[in-house]
């Protein structure tokens, strides 16, 4: 009988217009490393937290709604160049999971808790939404318990080895975004493979 394909899963450490997508296999392999854009040149990238704050509500809604249509592009532009490096598609992407959040744009801008993760959440949701266009499962993660999840799922101790066989592969940078995204590459594609 042949040897099933490892699942290759891209784990995601988000931050306010950008973030770090790491690809790895089941077993723990780095398969790609990069950092992506979230909006587009010249768009604002905390349009929740901080620039819709200086504005009437209803242009600060109004510009929520454009820097998510700018991160909706983004968000695809990122995971087509992904998906033409890699050898074969992605089973799956791995993003942090969110809190919920009020159900309007303008509820979330006046809400002191939800400004401050809204945009976080929009970038997530953009990441989401066009990995599912693109036929990529979607998976969530605790950043506090991601790194023991991923440990456990290699059967090690640490996951220590692993981070110094990637960096020796990419070089710098490999900081605690790229480690992040790695485990919850390898938790989610564990899952994947489990299926």
């Amino acid at each position: 009988m042949p040897k099933a394909r490892s699942a290759t899963v891209v784990g995601v450490s988000d931050h306010a217009g950008w973030a770090i997508l790491v690809t790895a296999s089941d077993d723990g392999a780095l398969v790609d490393r990069r950092r992506v854009a979230l909006v587009e040149d010249g768009i604002p990238c905390m349009p929740h937290h901080h620039d819709g704050q200086r504005l009437p509500l209803d242009e600060a809604v109004a510009l929520v709604d454009r820097v998510r249509d700018s991160a909706t592009r983004a968000a695809g532009v990122g995971l087509d160049a992904l998906v033409a490096a890699l050898p074969r598609p992605p089973s799956a992407i791995a993003l942090r999971a969110s809190p919920p959040l009020p159900a309007t744009v303008a509820e979330r801008i006046t809400n002191y808790r939800a400004m401050c993760v809204a945009d976080w959440v929009m970038y997530r949701s953009c990441l989401a939404d066009a990995a599912r266009a693109r036929g990529i499962d979607v998976s969530t993660y605790d950043p506090a318990t991601v790194l023991d999840e991923a440990a456990a799922a290699l059967g090690a101790a640490s996951l220590d080895p692993w981070f110094a066989k990637a960096r020796a592969q990419v070089g710098a940078p490999w900081q605690k975004d790229h480690r992040l995204a790695m485990a919850a590459a390898i938790v989610a594609a564990r899952a994947a493979s489990a299926r």
